[in-house]
C-alpha cells in the first residue's frame, strides 16, 4: 500500500471534489435563471436525460441521484408547465415512460447552451489538451472508486 500524498489527504480530496460538484450546481442554476428558465438543476438533469428519449421514473431517479417519490413529483411539476408528458409504456401496461413535450424539447436545446457555457466556465485557462488529459484523469479516479463487475 502506497503512502498518501502530502498534498492532498483523502478527506481533503472528497471535500474537493463536493466543492467542484456543488459550484457546478450552482452555475447551472444560475445560468438557468439568466437564460429565462426557472429549473432547479435536478430539474435540468431530468430535461436534458429525456432530450436523449423517453425513460422512466426510476432510471430518471437514479441519474439524479432523487428518490422515486421525490423524481414523481418533480415530474409533476414539469407536466404541470407542459414540458414532459407521461405515455403507458407498450411493453407493460403498469408502466409510464416519460418523454418530453414540444415546448420541453424547446427547452432542452436552450439548456444544453447553458450547459455549454458551464463547461466553458469551468475549463476556462485550460488548453485543449489540458482539458483532454483533465477529463481523461477524473475519468480515471472514477473508474478506480468504482466497484469492479463481476
Amino acid at each position: 500500500m502506497s503512502t498518501p500524498s502530502p498534498i492532498c489527504s483523502g478527506s481533503a480530496l472528497g471535500l474537493l471534489v463536493r466543492q467542484v460538484r456543488d459550484a457546478m450546481r450552482a452555475r447551472w442554476e444560475r445560468e438557468l435563471r439568466q437564460a429565462g428558465h426557472d429549473l432547479n438543476f435536478s430539474q435540468f438533469l431530468a430535461i436534458k436525460k429525456l432530450a436523449d428519449g423517453v425513460a422512466n421514473v426510476t432510471e430518471l431517479a437514479r441519474m439524479a441521484e432523487l428518490s422515486p417519490g421525490a423524481m414523481t413529483r418533480l415530474l409533476d411539476r414539469l407536466e404541470e408547465r407542459g414540458l414532459v408528458m407521461r405515455v403507458a409504456d407498450p411493453g407493460d401496461r403498469r408502466a409510464l415512460r416519460i418523454c418530453l413535450t414540444e415546448a420541453g424539447r424547446g427547452i432542452a436545446r436552450d439548456i444544453a447552451q447553458c450547459g455549454e457555457r458551464v463547461r466553458d466556465i469551468a475549463l476556462q485557462g485550460l488548453d485543449e489538451a489540458q482539458r483532454a488529459q483533465f477529463i481523461g484523469l477524473l475519468e480515471q479516479v472514477r473508474d478506480n472508486l468504482s466497484p469492479p463487475e463481476n
